[in-house]
């Protein structure tokens, strides 16, 4: 597996894997994780703007907190919003 190797804002060394994927709405949001064996998940990267600054909330809900970048939750409901 060949990931691609990045460096956080507080300098903490990450490993992107582009083959391995979420759908976000205006781009995807690739897998990223603390190891370049990819056995220690540490969060998302966004394929739109190339963010490492990503949050994601309890329902599966991604978000790129620099070009907003959204991935709609696993399951929705109405009364949630």
């Amino acid at each position: 597996m060949e990931l691609d190797a990045s460096t956080t804002a507080d300098g903490e060394r990450v490993y992107i894997d582009r083959k391995r994927a979420e759908r976000g709405a205006e781009g995807p949001f690739y897998l990223v994780f603390t190891d370049a064996d990819a056995d220690d998940r540490w969060g998302f990267a966004c394929g739109n703007c190339g963010s490492l600054d990503t949050a994601m909330d309890t329902m599966g809900r991604i978000q790129c907190t620099d070009c907003g970048n959204l991935r709609k939750p696993d399951e929705w409901d109405a009364a949630h919003e």
